[in-house]
């Protein structure tokens, strides 16, 4: 609801409240003083402000703003383990219900509150990005130890997949696209050996290299212990990459991390829906490379095979 709407309603309500005060004097048939009735006592309980779930959260969801809404809340009921703005909304203890100053002070607080979450989030921010740990309801409050916030300790376990494991590579600006490969990106993961070609005497003659994708489509957790990008990072540069892989792809990439060069490859965004993991021959089957005896004229001639 708009500010000026808060104060267009509390408005009314204290001219309704008065008219109601006037009719009444007019309709008395007596000159005498009417004795005023002691008023009710009314339950003036202290609110705040908790933050809570607004719908159902699983374990590894990455919180945004729209899963996150403050709720008011009793103070008296309020557990320190709960989040809250720090607002108290409590009328003045000798306040009345038709008090002016009361409801004037309350529509105050309104309309500041209002122009405080149009202002901006406030600390909801400091929970943006947090992964959830345990299952929350919608309305429940949000405790630290069911989300895990980044930098926390278990935030990289929390943040994976079900079914999924980290793995790191070291990468350098040159392997890694210039820094320009952010946490969330997907990339291919490619790896350049060295061939010893054998001569026809039996020897070794000059190197060749060979390089193969080994993983497409795998997502990138992290960059260093970076695992969240500023609002205006292009890039980032690391000495490591931690990747998001399935356990039998952990294997291959460990073996293809012994064999040759890795290097990542990025993907654009119109290229991250096909399959993700491994990919062509297994590091197994590239660990060798293959030579073929072919004579040509009589001359042995051999030619390697990546």
């Amino acid at each position: 609801m708009k500010p000026a709407r808060i104060v267009v309603i509390c408005i009314a309500a204290v001219s309704a409240i008065g008219l109601a005060l006037v009719v009444r004097a007019m309709g008395s048939s007596s000159h005498q003083p009417v004795a005023p009735a002691a008023a009710a006592p009314v339950e003036t309980r202290p609110m705040t402000r908790v933050l809570v779930a607004n719908a159902d959260l699983t374990p590894g969801k990455r919180l945004t703003e729209a899963d996150l809404q403050w709720k008011e809340w009793p103070v008296d009921e309020v557990d320190p383990s709960f989040i809250t703005d720090g607002s108290n909304t409590a009328p003045p203890k000798d306040a009345k219900p038709t008090d002016a100053a009361a409801k004037a002070d309350a529509a105050v607080q309104r309309v500041a509150r209002a122009a405080s979450d149009l202002a901006g989030p406030g600390v909801k921010s400091d929970y943006i990005g947090s992964v959830v740990r345990e299952r929350i309801l919608a309305g429940e409050p949000i405790l630290p130890r069911k989300i895990v916030r980044a930098g926390d300790s278990g935030y990289m376990a929390a943040y994976l997949e079900p079914g999924m494991r980290a793995m790191a590579i070291g990468v350098t600006v040159e392997s890694a696209a210039g820094g320009f490969i952010l946490p969330g990106d997907r990339v291919d993961v490619v790896m350049t050996r060295e061939l010893d070609t054998p001569s026809a005497e039996g020897g070794t003659s000059k190197k060749a290299y060979a390089s193969d994708v080994v993983m497409q489509n795998i997502k990138v957790l992290a960059i260093d212990q970076t695992t969240r990008a500023g609002p205006d990072a292009q890039s980032v540069v690391g000495a490591t990459a931690t990747l998001e892989v399935r356990p039998q792809d952990a294997e291959l990439l460990a073996k293809a991390k012994s064999e040759g060069e890795l290097s990542l490859s990025l993907r654009s965004y119109a290229d991250t829906g096909g399959p993700s993991g491994s990919v062509g021959r297994r590091a197994a089957d590239v660990s060798a490379p293959r030579s073929v005896r072919i004579y040509r004229g009589g001359a042995p001639e051999v030619v390697v095979t990546p």
